[in-house]
Formats: C-alpha cells, structure tokens, sequence
C-alpha cells in the first residue's frame, strides 16, 4: 500500500481536487491522507483567538462558511445531488466551530481536515470511484509528551484497513489531527500532516510514501524567495532531515523519521 499525502495547496480550489483523480491510480492500493485546504487552519486560529470579540468573531465564521458553501457549488455542478451531502458536513463542523469555549479549541481547529477529507471522499464517490473514508481520530494518539504511540497506532489501523481490504483499494483520511492520552482531540502541530502520512506508512510497511504539494520537491534554496533555484532529485534522510529542520517548509522536520526507520530508500 502507498501512502499519498496532498497538502492545502494542492487541494485548495475545485479544479485541484478533480486534478486528484488524474494523481491516484484507482486499482493500486492507497491511502490518501489529506490537510486542510490552504489557509483553513490560519482562519480557525483567527477565529478562536478573537473569541472575546463576539462581532467580529461571528464575521469571520460567516467568511469561512461562505467560501465552503462555494466551494462545494463549484465542485459538484455535474452532481448537484452531493451539495446537500456536502452541506451536512460543514453544517455540523461549523456547530463546533461556533462554540466559545476555548477547551475546544482543538477540536475547532481539526475541522479543517474533517471537511476537507470528507469533501474529498464525497467527490469520488460522485464520480463512481470506490473508496473508504476513516478518521484518523480513531487510530492516531500521542503520548504525554506529544510523541505518537506506535504500537496503538500499528494495531488500530491495520484492523481497520484488513477489515475493508477486500471491499476498498482506495482510503482517505485525516492529517495533523490526533487524539491525547486523555482522549480528547489533538493535533501533531503546524505541518503535522506529512508526519501522519509517515507514521501511516510506517505502521502499515508501505510501499512509498508521497508528499504532493504545490512545487516540485527539494531546492537549494526556496523557490518561493529566491529566482532560479536548483531541483534536488535525491537526497538521503539525514539531508532531508536537516533542511526541514532548519526551515525548508516543504516537509515536517518530524516526518523523516518513520520513514528511515522502515530504511526506505
């Protein structure tokens, strides 16, 4: 099985999420892995940082909620059926995101992935591919100290992928969010979805795990700031561990370690 990760960017407008379907080979096994559409979890921290400026808070809540709702217009035109399933969806994170209490604050901030993996899930699903959503909730946990328990999160999720196996090639989660040694809902910190793409590849031995983003993979320098930046095609874990660390935000300075584990090459 491979493990596919598509960051915001490579997610954030219809158009891109159609575009999936030209990435993912249906009749190979995968599991897709998916963050928040771009800027989403920016929006969240706004919305829960102005939780005493009652007004404005609601403003930004009623944005964010408009940009879904034509979002969800835009990529279901052929399918006008699975707006209203859509609509569920977002109708019910926004019912957490609508609290005040700051205690959710996590919870507010992992809707981000609950809605974007299930706009996925349902997109597919309009188009007659078959696949297989599960939630990351029920098998990613950290310790006290914020590390992920792998043993757990080995066991959990492979009974939930051999449970579906033989109906499902394909399967969509959640990146970044998690639950904590005391249950509640959590997350890996910003970036922290290609950390669950490695440690989901860790524990199911896949074959490759893939990070797909909005450039074309390691540079010498960041293509973003500087012109005319070199494509690295190779780069040993120990490299590319190094440069996540020291800020090369294309990977998650934690995700290289599931993978030089399991001595991928």
């Amino acid at each position: 099985m491979k493990v596919l990760k598509f960051g915001g960017t490579s997610i954030g407008t219809p158009s891109k999420i159609k575009n999936l379907t030209k990435i993912i080979n249906i009749n190979d096994k995968n599991i897709i892995v998916l963050s928040a559409f771009s800027g989403t979890t920016n929006k969240l921290l706004e919305i829960i940082n102005e939780n005493k400026k009652i007004k404005y808070r609601c403003l930004l809540i009623e944005k964010l909620y408009n940009e879904y709702i034509l979002f969800i217009n835009e990529l279901f035109t052929e399918n006008k059926e699975y707006i209203n399933k859509a609509l569920l969806i977002i109708n019910k994170s926004f019912d957490i995101i609508k609290k005040s209490d700051i205690k959710l604050s996590k919870n507010i901030l992992a809707q981000g992935e609950i809605i974007s993996s299930n706009i996925l899930y349902l997109y597919l699903t309009s188009i007659n591919i078959k696949c297989h959503i599960i939630s990351a909730l029920d098998f990613m946990k950290i310790d006290e100290n914020y590390e992920p328990i792998f043993d757990f999160i080995k066991n959990k999720i492979n009974n939930i992928i051999n449970n579906n196996i033989d109906k499902y090639n394909l399967f969509i989660t959640q990146g970044y969010i998690c639950k904590n040694i005391d249950n509640e809902i959590d997350n890996l910190k910003r970036g922290g979805s290609d950390y669950t793409a490695s440690i989901i590849g860790y524990a199911l031995n896949s074959t490759e795990v893939q990070i797909w983003t909005d450039i074309d993979g390691m540079h010498n320098n960041d293509p973003r700031i500087i012109k005319n930046t070199n494509y690295i095609p190779e780069l040993s874990f120990d490299s590319a561990a190094e440069l996540s660390y020291f800020g090369a935000k294309i990977l998650h300075p934690c995700s290289v370690l599931p993978a030089q584990k399991k001595k991928y090459q």
